[in-house]
C-alpha cells in the first residue's frame, strides 16, 4: 500500500539563522551534551552511519520537490551525503534529484550540524525523499539494508486508521529486527500519536519547552500502548514542534551507539551497541518533569514518555558497565515470585545488561538482580528507575510477555512493578526508596511458543539507576562552597533563608562550576541564605 507522508512541521523556518545557533547551544547544555564533552573524549557520532528520510514539498507541481539537506547549511561536506529518491541517487550537491529544503537544513543541523548539532562527527549521512523510503525500502516485499543504524524521521503519516498504523508499524519493526536499525521517529504535534512514531521498536519522540509537552500524546489507536517513548526540549523561540526535538534524541543515539562499540560500556560493544540497549539507556537516563506520571499498567507518561532526554545520564549508565543477574529461577505459571535467597549482589547501582529470558511452556521464568541500595548517610532515601526494553520480532503480530518487578528482600515486600501486556517497554521509578536489599526481576510469561506466546526465549535490555545526591557545605576562608556530584544530572542547587512555611527557595544562585567531577559554587560566607538543597526542576 502506498502511503502519503507530511512533515511533522510544515512553514517557514526564517528565524532558524538569526537564533538557531544560540538555542541549540541551550539545548546541549539542557539534554546533557556539554557536560559529557566535558567528562569524555571525541564523543560525537564518529563512525556511526545515519539516515534522515525528510517528506517532499512540491509547491509548483513540477519536480524536483524539496526535501534535500544543503551540507553548507549544516557545515559538513558534500561527499559526507547521499542523495536518494525515487527517480535515482547522487553524492552530488545540488543535483537533479530534489532542491533545498529549509526543514532539512534545521532537522539535520541538530543532529550531526558542526555548529550545535548533537553528533558532529558521523561517518555519513543518507538523505532520502521520504515516501520513496517508506514504500520502495521499508514497506518492499524484499526490503534492502540501507547500512545505517539510526535513521532520524521528522515526519509523520498524519491522521491513520488502526489498519493503516498496523501495516506502517509492522513494516518498520520487521526491518528494525532484520538490519538492527534504530527508528527515531516524531510522535506528530497534536491528536493522537501517528506513525512512524508508534511503531514498537522505534523511540517515540516529543517536545518539551516551559515546563510543559507540545505533542500527540497517546496512548496508540491500535492497542493502547504509551507512545512517545521520551521528550526533547524544544529547539526554536515560539516553535515547539516534534520535527526538532526528534533529531536531538537520533544524536544522541548516534552518540551511546559509538561510545558502546568503542568499549566505553565494556568489552561486550555488540550487547552494549544493540538497538535495544540504546533505548534502553536513553528512557533509562531521561529527567522526570515535575508533573510526570503514569497510569497502571502503562509503563511510561502518555505525555512525556519516559521524561526528557539527558545524554550524559544515558551515558554514565552506558559506563557502569554490563552485569549480569544473580541467579535465575522457574515457577509454575502464574506463581509468586517473591526474592530467593540467593546472597550475590551486583556492586554497581547505575549500570545495564544485555541478556535472555526463558520461559517453558508450564512455567514463567525470572531472572534476579540483586541490589545493595545504601550509602554512608542511614536517613537518606534513593531514587530508583529501570526500564527494560525487547523487540516486537520479525513478521509477527504481538509480542512475548515481559514484566519488571523490584522486592524488598528484608521482607518479601512487593515495592513497585511494571506489568503492561501490550507495550514492550516496562519502567519503574521511584523517587523515595528506602536503603536496603533489593531484587529487581525480569519475568517472562510461560505458554506455547507460536500460540500463547511468541517464542520461549526473549533477547532484552535492562537499565538502572540508584541514587541519592549529597549536598556538601563546608567554609572556605570568608566563603561557603557548595559541592555535589556532576552524575546524574539535572540537579539545582536552591537556597532559602528560614525553613518556617511557606518556604521560598531561591533558584538564583551562581551557575556551578565543573571541576575534580563535581559542580562547585562559591557563595560570600555573609550571604543571608541559611539552607540549601538539591532540586530536580
Amino acid at each position: 500500500m502506498k502511503i502519503a507522508l507530511k512533515r511533522s512541521c510544515i512553514f517557514v523556518l526564517t528565524f532558524i539563522v538569526f537564533s538557531g545557533a544560540v538555542i541549540r547551544a541551550q539545548n546541549l547544555d539542557a539534554i546533557g551534551v556539554t557536560l559529557l564533552r566535558a567528562v569524555t573524549t571525541n564523543l560525537n557520532g564518529a563512525g556511526i552511519r545515519v539516515a534522515q528520510p525528510e517528506a517532499g514539498l512540491d509547491y509548483t507541481n513540477n519536480p524536483p520537490m524539496i526535501w534535500e539537506v544543503n551540507p553548507a547549511a549544516t557545515g559538513q561536506p558534500t561527499n559526507l551525503f547521499t542523495y536518494f529518491s525515487s527517480n535515482s541517487s547522487s553524492s552530488n550537491y545540488p543535483n537533479s534529484l530534489g532542491t533545498e529544503s529549509g526543514h532539512a537544513d534545521a532537522v539535520g543541523g541538530i543532529f550531526y550540524g558542526t555548529s550545535g548539532g548533537v553528533a558532529t562527527n558521523v561517518a555519513h549521512v543518507d538523505n532520502f525523499e521520504a515516501s520513496y523510503f517508506y514504500n520502495d525500502i521499508i514497506a518492499a516485499t524484499l526490503p534492502s539494508n540501507i547500512g545505517d543504524p539510526v535513521v532520524n524521521q521528522s515526519f509523520t503519516f498524519g491522521s491513520v486508521s488502526s489498519n493503516e498504523q498496523e501495516t506502517i508499524d509492522s513494516a518498520y519493526d520487521n526491518y528494525a529486527v532484520q538490519y538492527s536499525t534504530l527508528f527515531v521517529s516524531a510522535a506528530n504535534n497534536g491528536g493522537s500519536v501517528s506513525p512512524p512514531g508508534t511503531s514498537y521498536n522505534c523511540i517515540s519522540v516529543g517536545d518539551y519547552a516551559n515546563g510543559t509537552y507540545y505533542n500527540s500524546i497517546g496512548p496508540t489507536i491500535d492497542n493502547g500502548r504509551c507512545k512517545p517513548d521520551i521528550t526533547a526540549p524544544g529547539t526554536l523561540p515560539d516553535t515547539t514542534v516534534t520535527s526538532f526535538t526528534t533529531p536531538q534524541v537520533a544524536g544522541a543515539a548516534a552518540v551511546l551507539m559509538q561510545a558502546g562499540l568503542r568499549g566505553d560500556g565494556g568489552s561486550d560493544t555488540n550487547s552494549a551497541a544493540d538497538i535495544r540497549t540504546i533505548k534502553s539507556l536513553l528512557l533509562n537516563g531521561a529527567i522526570k518533569p515535575n508533573d510526570w506520571t503514569n497510569i497502571a499498567p502503562s509503563p511510561l507518561d502518555f505525555r512525556y514518555g519516559a521524561g526528557v532526554l539527558n545524554v550524559f545520564n544515558s551515558y554514565e549508565q552506558l559506563a557502569g558497565g554490563k552485569h549480569a543477574y544473580i541467579v535465575s529461577t522457574t515457577i509454575s505459571s502464574g506463581s509468586a515470585h517473591p526474592p530467593t535467597g540467593a546472597t550475590g549482589t551486583i556492586n554497581v547501582l547505575s549500570a545495564w545488561d544485555f541478556n535472555t529470558n526463558t520461559s517453558s511452556t508450564f512455567d514463567d521464568a525470572v531472572n534476579h538482580y540483586f541490589f545493595d541500595v545504601t550509602n554512608n548517610l542511614s536517613s537518606a532515601n534513593f531514587t530508583a528507575t529501570a526500564t527494560l526494553l525487547w523487540n516486537r520480532q520479525q513478521n509477527q503480530t504481538g509480542i512475548n510477555n515481559l514484566d519488571l518487578f523490584l522486592y524488598n528482600c528484608a521482607n518479601s515486600n512487593l515495592v513497585a512493578c511494571s506489568t503492561s501486556l501490550v507495550d514492550n517497554v516496562q519502567h519503574i521509578f521511584l523517587p523515595k526508596l528506602a536503603q536496603g536489599r533489593y531484587d529487581l526481576q525480569v519475568w517472562k510469561a510461560a505458554g506455547t511458543p507460536g500460540i500463547s506466546i511468541v517464542s520461549s526465549s526473549e533477547a532484552y535490555a535492562l537499565a538502572w539507576e540508584f541514587f541519592s545526591p549529597m549536598l556538601n557545605i563546608t567554609n572556605t576562608g570568608a566563603n561557603l562552597a557548595l559541592t555535589f556530584p556532576v552524575y546524574p544530572a539535572g540537579f539545582l542547587a536552591e537556597s532559602t533563608t528560614n525553613l518556617s512555611p511557606p518556604i521560598n527557595w531561591n533558584t538564583n544562585l551562581p551557575s556551578p562550576v565543573f571541576t575534580n567531577n563535581q559542580n562547585y559554587i562559591s557563595l560570600n560566607a555573609t550571604n543571608s541564605a541559611q539552607f540549601f538543597r538539591l532540586h530536580r526542576p
